[in-house]
């Protein structure tokens, strides 16, 4: 009995496996759609390259968009409204009017722009720097074109708008001054440019008034010279219309053509014993190619196998250092040698292969760095193309970088430091290497 048992059991399972064999050779008669409607497809079309298409309006304002994002960033971006454009008396204006962006204006509240802005799912941003200030929002792309009208919103600076911009204008100064890289940061400009000019002075001000934050603003924040980069737009010229409509009672504004300054490769030393740390920089003029300059600071990475970083921002590039204030010395020697010693083939070679897949990887990544691409290609070559930036890379020659290098080891860097600098050497000690 007991194996009559045993064998039924094993038997079963057979059966159990026979039927769903019998049940699955029928099912294979049938395709996924026919047995289960509405089943996603496992096979999905293939990826494809986004295009890019540039337009500039008969206003000045330029509109670059492309077709290959899932999502849409909108971001408008004014060249003119950073530190650099201020004037005497517009101090701190630039880092204010990033916060009084979305705020009340054209007949709507802050509020109500926010609510329409949160009601369709946008993520809003704005921010400035130096050399310019960039308002925008990422949302579905089904729901972008819709909210074009909210970046032209003409401020009607309620006092209470004004008044909250200044206050977080301040918090972020009082951060950026407890912060040694960022004192690093603004000090390089200085010793570079000269407190005075508009690149060398510090873009962390708080002395921005609200007579000063308007005229600014109404001076600056004009569609004349401006891009509008948008990504996962299917169809540009619908979008072309689209701004136009949406910006038509924006400030047009007069085109600004700004003095650039001139680098003076001069010393900013800033002296605090309790740092316990000493942060040293040398930057030079850096090159009007990007690319060239992207390529220069990769080679300052992958000569010093990790010991230094390098570093590019507008207007300059160069070498950083940290360490322990008794090897502050041995630190800036570093520095120097980066700079004197032109890389091998080999480190140039590597260098571009780095820089250009970094510039590649921003091409592929989020939407929002996507539209930064954009805009900066605009703004420096007025036209955009995924291939172009390739090409750009591609084009450099181990002569030029060789030469760019040449070019900085001639020159009288600009030397910055920060922290405990008992042992730090003057840039007077260091002048002598270059030239």
């Amino acid at each position: 009995m007991a194996s009559l048992i045993r064998a039924a059991r094993a038997s079963a399972p057979r059966r159990a496996i026979a039927s769903v064999s019998a049940c699955r050779e029928f099912s294979a008669m049938l395709t996924p759609v026919e047995e289960f409607p509405g089943l996603p497809s496992t096979s999905p079309s293939k990826a494809t390259a986004g295009t890019a298409s540039v337009t500039t309006l008969s206003n000045g304002l330029t509109v670059v968009s492309e077709t290959g994002s899932s999502t849409s960033t909108i971001q408008l971006t004014f060249p003119n409204g950073g530190s650099a454009s201020e004037s005497a008396s517009e101090s701190g204006a630039a880092i204010a009017n990033q916060f009084m962006s979305f705020k009340s204006g054209s007949g709507l509240s802050s509020a109500v722009i926010l609510r329409n802005l949160e009601d369709d799912g946008a993520t809003p941003f704005a921010s400035a720097s130096r050399t310019g200030a960039t308002v925008g929002f990422t949302a579905s792309k089904d729901k972008a074109l819709r909210l074009i009208p909210l970046l032209a919103t003409s401020s009607t600076y309620e006092k209470w708008d004004v008044r909250d911009a200044q206050a977080t204008a301040k918090v972020l100064c009082n951060e950026a001054e407890s912060t040694a890289q960022t004192v690093l940061s603004e000090s390089i400009y200085d010793a570079a440019f000269g407190a005075q000019s508009g690149m060398g002075k510090s873009f962390y001000s708080t002395s921005a008034s609200g007579s000063s934050i308007r005229s600014f603003r109404e001076r600056a924040y004009v569609l004349n010279g401006a891009v509008v980069a948008a990504t996962g737009i299917e169809d540009h010229e619908s979008f072309v219309k689209a701004v136009e409509e949406g910006f038509s009672e924006s400030n047009v504004g007069e085109a600004i053509v700004s003095t650039p300054s001139v680098f003076l490769g001069r010393e900013s030393r800033v002296h605090a014993p309790s740092a316990g740390y000493t942060h040293v920089a040398l930057a030079f003029e850096g090159p009007k190619s990007s690319a060239l300059a992207n390529v220069i600071q990769q080679c300052i990475n992958v000569g010093s196998e990790g010991a230094l970083s390098g570093f590019v921002a507008p207007g300059v590039v160069g070498a950083y250092s940290g360490s322990a204030p008794a090897d502050a010395s041995s630190a800036v020697d570093a520095l120097v040698a980066s700079i004197t010693a032109a890389p091998s083939a080999a480190i140039v070679n590597r260098a571009k292969g780095l820089a250009k897949a970094q510039a590649m990887f921003a091409l592929e990544g989020a939407s929002s760095s996507l539209a930064d691409v954009m805009t900066d290609s605009v703004l420096e070559n007025s036209t955009f193309s995924a291939a172009e930036i390739s090409a750009a890379y591609d084009s450099i020659t181990a002569q030029d970088v060789a030469a760019a290098f040449d070019a900085m080891a001639k020159s009288s860097p600009a030397m910055a430091s920060v922290g405990d600098l008992s042992s730090t050497p003057y840039q007077g000690s260091i002048s002598a290497k270059f030239g």
